[in-house]
């Protein structure tokens, strides 16, 4: 682990960096409080060895600002110290310390929170990652693998917030897989559910990294084009028409040529919406989707 000492005194820091050391671990050393946080800041240690009296900023006042500038990841802090008020541990506590050693150091017990800090901190560690799983597995589409709606909100949020501060824009293309009922009446559901992954897998092959495409509904994905207006993204919405209808998928349920898979786009930009909010683009490119579908389906219609 890395660790952090913050001591004023000479002897005692070298003999806290000496203790560390034999431990196993890597002491980073500093000599009060402004330059400890000063140094937490730019390696994020996992420990925090800190004297409580040191001239500026005491050690009180790094571990509440410790506590405050720690994020996601989690710092075990110890306050080293020779007083035994336990009114003074108790406020040490309470501004966030984990624990405390008393003064003069005792190298076992040094080496026995340090094994109980290690174990501390990589639970947390390994919270912070299944958080991390969690908070993404909810945005993805469990059939697809593509962004649900969830995801596809807090995105059209940060493009509008995108567009007001720095003039930003981007078009929505909404498809629909058409007569996809008739097809899952013909086929049944397992057969959908793998048509469904194979026209996202196609929607994805034919966008840009910065695309983003979300599952919209049943049989509907949208994808987010940024930084596009409406007649770039009718040129991507019909490449993934195409695309789609080349895959030669049979649907011999429908009533209409051609006897495959295809899909039906409508498309809009932000300049197309008076307004200038995602939910009018959204709109707007559910109308277009509408009269794709009575032009005929396999089309893309622009806002």
């Amino acid at each position: 682990m890395k660790v952090l000492i913050a001591e004023d005194d000479n002897l005692s820091r070298k003999l806290i960096e000496l203790a560390v050391r034999r431990a196993g671990h890597e002491p980073i050393i500093a000599r009060d409080g402004a330059e400890a946080l000063e140094l937490y800041l730019q390696h994020r240690p996992d420990v925090v060895l800190s004297d409580w009296l040191m001239p500026g900023m005491s050690g009180l006042e790094l571990c509440r600002r410790i506590r405050q500038e720690q994020g996601d990841s989690y710092t075990y802090f110890m306050f080293l110290t020779s007083l035994s008020d336990r009114e003074h541990l108790l406020h040490g506590i309470e501004a966030g310390a984990d624990d405390y050693l008393r003064k003069p150091l005792d190298e076992v017990e040094l080496r026995a929170r340090l094994i109980a800090a290690h174990r501390i901190t990589s639970l947390h560690q390994q919270l912070k990652e299944l958080n991390d799983q969690l908070f993404q597995q909810a945005r993805i589409d469990s059939l697809t693998g593509t962004y649900n709606r969830l995801r596809l909100q807090e995105d059209l949020a940060s493009m509008d917030n995108r567009a007001a501060r720095y003039g930003h824009t981007y078009a929505l293309a909404l498809f629909d897989i058409d007569h996809f009922k008739r097809y899952n009446d013909t086929y049944g559901h397992g057969a959908g559910d793998r048509t469904l992954c194979t026209v996202a897998r196609t929607i994805l092959s034919c966008c840009r990294a910065s695309d983003s495409v979300y599952r919209y509904g049943g049989e509907e994905f949208l994808v987010l084009l940024p930084e596009q207006r409406c007649t770039t993204a009718v040129k991507v919405a019909d490449r993934v028409r195409a695309s789609v209808q080349g895959l030669g998928i049979p649907h011999e349920g429908r009533p209409d040529a051609p006897k495959v898979v295809t899909v039906s786009a409508g498309v809009a930009d932000l300049d197309g919406a008076r307004d200038r909010s995602a939910q009018t683009v959204l709109q707007l490119a559910d109308e277009a989707l509408y009269r794709a579908k009575h032009a005929g389906r396999n089309t893309v219609v622009g806002c």
